[in-house]
């Protein structure tokens, strides 16, 4: 496969999976907003922090009120990183790729893309934003199964899995900060009784596994209450959740085994591994989420850096393989 091909469909899948995330991430924050009390507000800003476009969003917004941030991650086009630029990405390494991926793959993202376009609307109500962020989901998980069951699981299938399960590790990592009962302005810094705070934190917990379609296992896994030592050890170290991150970096794996010189980058996975896989979660709550969320950031860069050296650098062979 060329080189350029690859990479084309190792963006597609990217880009794809970042569109879906960013829905998911705009999604939670939604879901709160209906299933905390009235008058309890949310700190929007976090969202921003969580997508690492702070100092981007700074140059063009005065402030974190809800609907410059809901713009911003949604349709804004000085955001490179939105629902929409994601999908204008995705639509074009799709109809560039057209010759390696099934026909129906791209029709379903060129219609998802027009479903985005025509719904673009600074007015859009909550509720009407939430079914709208909820079909974007169901439509790209639609498209991941398209992948699934009628794609060939040649080289091209491998790179687009490689893009997705690495934009799911690394957004998964992000999400894990969701749980902070410091999105709680009203809580944050202060001392009340543990008793007052749990509840509102258990509804964070609940919705960000909810976020990734994973309350259902997390409750049939743990068999337990939720809380965020076992959320985040849920979300971290699973096996068998795929939106866990131990399980996207076993699925890296999979994939990369179809591929030659492979020996880089299964080193940069295996690093992210013993990170999560060896992390005391009580510990790791009770100093705080920041600087772990940071390095598990940075090594998950580390695996994109290495693919792109050994594949799709133009210093490289053209041919994969």
């Amino acid at each position: 496969m060329l080189s350029s091909v690859a990479e084309r469909v190792y963006w597609l899948g990217r880009y794809l999976e970042r569109a879906e995330n960013a829905a998911r991430l705009l999604k939670v924050y939604s879901a709160m907003l209906f299933d905390l009390p009235r008058g309890t507000s949310l700190d929007w800003s976090t969202l921003i922090d969580i997508s690492g476009s702070h100092e981007k969003y700074e140059e063009h917004y005065d402030n974190y009120d809800e609907k410059s941030v809901v713009h911003f991650l949604f349709s804004d086009s000085k955001n490179s990183n939105s629902i929409f630029a994601s999908l204008v990405l995705a639509r074009e390494n799709a109809r560039t790729s057209r010759e390696v991926i099934p026909s129906e793959t791209w029709e379903q993202v060129n219609a998802l893309y027009y479903t985005v376009k025509e719904n673009i609307n600074p007015r859009l109500g909550r509720a009407n934003r939430y079914k709208l962020l909820e079909e974007i989901i169901a439509d790209s998980q639609r498209i991941e199964g398209m992948f699934v069951s009628s794609m060939s699981h040649n080289q091209a299938y491998s790179f687009i899995e490689l893009g997705r399960k690495l934009e799911r590790a690394d957004m998964t990592s992000r999400l894990v900060d969701v749980g902070s009962i410091n999105l709680i302005p009203a809580f944050s810094g202060k001392n009340e009784e543990d008793s007052l705070i749990e509840p509102y934190e258990n509804i964070i917990w609940i919705n960000v596994l909810r976020c990734l379609g994973g309350f259902q296992a997390y409750r049939q896994q743990v068999h337990n209450r939720v809380s965020g030592n076992l959320v985040v050890r849920f979300l971290l170290q699973d096996e068998e959740f795929p939106r866990a991150i131990s399980f996207c970096l076993s699925a890296l794996v999979d994939n990369l085994e179809r591929l030659p010189n492979d020996d880089d980058v299964k080193r940069a996975v295996s690093r992210v591994k013993r990170i999560t896989g060896e992390v005391d979660v009580e510990s790791l709550l009770e100093r705080g989420l920041l600087e772990f969320i940071d390095e598990l950031q940075i090594s998950i860069a580390d695996i994109h850096e290495e693919i792109s050296r050994i594949w799709f650098s133009p210093e490289t062979i053209q041919e994969t393989g």
